[in-house]
């Protein structure tokens, strides 16, 4: 256990706003990294409400605060607040990093590099370049990690969700901005198991799979021992559907690693160092 942490005059303050922000669990993870780099920063929790989050970022602003990431509901309605945004952000269309520096605010979205970095750091695992990927949902999370793999340069995408409307207008908008090839389908669609039995990559973005009780999105016979199973949901560490591919010998990852490497990547945007992974993980 590490001895508390001194405040003092020097010390600078990074942290998370969001609306409710007691649940977050970045404040663990992000002091713990802190305390093993032995960096004079505190990772604080704001709950900011809508009508004060412009207010907020004044505030952060003037009292030369380093970081904040941002949590539910304030990630699109950051944006207006920011000075320069990255290139993922902007595709995705929601900020979760901002980085405050001589005045100017920058938006980040460290979650898609965090989906690749959580892929990569598997060894039995990489980044299907040139491969045709599966996503199940079309919310916030599937934008960035569809986001994600279109720039890492995977050959096609099939979006498939319950509302059918949210899957093909996410496909169309993502395939005219970066230019790869997009299907959006309901889950009913006759296309459907046929596209999850090609694909080298099935990543899961629907809460359903948190829900032992709720049948799963896909019959695990349609998937092939090849394809990756990636469910960025990480309560619980192991959901019915890793369990079901793990049964068919597919490999699994579960959505730790993503919580982890987009923190991960925030920390060293913030600091100039890299943090020690492995604390992060302890932390969680």
């Amino acid at each position: 256990m590490h001895t508390q942490h001194k405040l003092t005059g020097h010390t600078r303050i990074v942290g998370v706003i969001g609306d409710p922000v007691e649940h977050s669990r970045s404040p663990q993870m992000h002091n713990a990294a802190l305390a093993k780099a032995e960096l004079d920063y505190v990772y604080v929790p704001f709950h900011v409400r809508p009508c004060d989050l412009g207010d907020a970022i004044a505030g952060f602003k003037a009292i030369n605060v380093v970081g904040i990431n941002v949590t539910l509901p304030h990630k699109q309605a950051v944006i207006p607040s920011l000075t320069s945004i990255s290139r993922e952000a902007e595709l995705i269309g929601a900020v979760n990093t901002l980085s405050f520096n001589t005045g100017e605010i920058h938006g980040d979205n460290t979650d898609a590099p965090g989906v690749l970095r959580a892929l990569e750091e598997d060894e039995n695992m990489s980044v299907p370049v040139g491969e045709d990927v599966v996503v199940l949902g079309a919310g916030g999370a599937a934008r960035a990690v569809v986001v994600a793999l279109a720039l890492a340069g995977v050959a096609s995408i099939t979006i498939a969700n319950r509302t059918v409307e949210k899957a093909v207008s996410l496909a169309e908008e993502m395939a005219q901005k970066t230019g790869v090839t997009m299907h959006g389908m309901g889950l009913t669609d006759a296309r459907f198991p046929d596209a999850v039995y090609q694909c080298v990559l099935l990543v899961n973005t629907a809460t359903t799979s948190m829900d032992a009780n709720h049948p799963l999105l896909i019959s695990a016979d349609w998937l092939q021992q090849r394809t990756i199973v990636y469910d960025i949901v990480y309560t619980p560490p192991v959901t019915p559907l890793m369990q079901a591919a793990n049964a068919r010998g597919c490999r699994t990852l579960g959505g730790i690693g993503m919580l982890v490497h987009q923190g991960a990547i925030a920390f060293e945007k913030w600091t100039g160092v890299a943090p020690c992974i492995e604390t992060m993980y302890e932390a969680l």
